[in-house]
């Protein structure tokens, strides 16, 4: 097959369709058949909003795998990273060991969607009889992209199992972690999900669901074509608020959730909470065909368990109506365990070009691995599900 390799500074090179085909074709059999966050909607939006760009210390450099008649076989969602923030998967202790060796850690290649920890297809090759051979032209443009910026290293991060078994086959070392998810076990009703619960743990969530309403609170879902620059407005501010304490930058800006808004709504809820009139707490989360994924929060109003009611409890509200069967609530938070939720390993894969600093990354890695292995399996036996012997 005659194909050839390219480089997009940006997805208005792309064209939508083809980019999708490769996207939404490129998953392992138990992935979400629509992953909203490799879209092309979803990245563009990133790119045309300004929250990545050069400017920002992601520059996009996608690689295309095209056939003669240019078209879309493969991509790669890339980008040239000068630092190691919005990634979620941490790496600044090697940076700050190649630097104090003499070596340059950055810039450094990162395969993922950004400010997103989320697993996804990063290899976005259709399943199909060439699929292994796209993705090894695939790997082979990173590695050619790696040497031409002059990048230390290549991260793919939050991957699916495929992608994770052609990377590390090419010799990219792996790396693990854990989030935590709620599974859909086909519950009818939140209190259906609840009777699965030990009595102590049952008792604990109704107590923290009525506290987090008793100050006069109500919920709304919002989604699709209700979704107003109204309520884009309110959960703004609510984001800018949780995002400058708990990171001092927020990473996404006011134009990217307007683009969000016409580009894919009907793949977006909004979780807002209202007090008196007045929206004073929200999340956002975006619906897969098989999964609900949360991914930001923010509130201009403290009360006590109000997180836990928007972001956790709501969801799993939204997933039993709407029959998905996941919610994955992002990253970290072993406070999510006692809400219903369980460990999952994540996985990332990691290429380095000085051979020291990768010998010191997989000895690392050796030991990381078989320590969220112990933990995820210790983690395992303290859900809150009753046992037999339980009522």
């Amino acid at each position: 097959m005659n194909v050839q390799v390219k480089i997009a500074q940006g997805l208005k090179a792309v064209p939508a369709a083809q980019w999708d085909a490769c996207a939404l074709g490129a998953r392992s059999s138990d992935d979400d058949p629509f992953n909203p966050f490799v879209s092309h909607a979803f990245l563009s939006a990133l790119e045309d909003s300004g929250c990545v760009g050069a400017k920002t210390g992601w520059a996009p450099l996608h690689v295309l795998v095209e056939d003669e008649d240019e078209t879309l076989l493969g991509a790669a969602p890339c980008y040239l990273k000068s630092h190691s923030q919005g990634e979620y998967v941490f790496d600044h202790s090697w940076a700050d060991a190649y630097d104090r060796a003499g070596g340059r850690y950055y810039p450094k290649l990162q395969v993922a969607v950004p400010f997103t920890p989320v697993t996804g297809p990063r290899l976005l090759v259709p399943n199909g009889s060439r699929a292994a051979e796209i993705r090894s032209y695939l790997i082979a443009g990173l590695r050619a992209l790696r040497d031409q910026t002059g990048a230390s290293s290549i991260h793919a991060t939050f991957l699916q199992q495929g992608d994770l078994e052609a990377l590390t086959s090419e010799q990219f070392l792996r790396r693990d972690d854990q989030q935590f998810h709620w599974f859909n076990e086909g519950y009818g009703s939140f209190d259906n999900f609840l009777a699965a619960l030990a009595s102590r743990k049952r008792k604990a969530i109704r107590r923290e669901r009525r506290d987090a309403l008793s100050p006069g609170i109500t919920i709304e879902w919002v989604t699709g074509k209700d979704i107003t620059e109204a309520h884009w407005d309110a959960f703004f501010a609510f984001y800018m608020d949780t995002g400058s304490r708990k990171w001092g930058r927020p990473y996404l800006n006011r134009l990217f959730f307007s683009l969000i808004g016409e580009r894919m709504a009907d793949r977006v809820l909004l979780v807002m909470a209202k007090r008196n009139g007045r929206y004073v707490a929200g999340a956002i989360n975006f619906i897969g065909d098989r999964r609900l994924y949360g991914r930001n929060w923010g509130c201009i109003e403290d009360h006590p368990f109000l997180h836990f009611e928007v972001c956790y409890y709501q969801a799993i509200s939204f997933a039993i109506a709407r029959g998905l069967d996941r919610v994955e609530a992002g990253a970290q938070g072993e406070h999510k365990l006692a809400r219903g939720y369980k460990p999952v390993i994540t996985s990332s894969a990691h290429d380095i070009a000085d051979p020291g600093l990768r010998r010191a990354v997989a000895a690392y890695l050796d030991q990381e691995r078989l320590y969220v292995s112990e933990a995820a399996e210790e983690l395992s036996g303290a859900t809150p599900f009753r046992h037999r012997e339980e009522d």
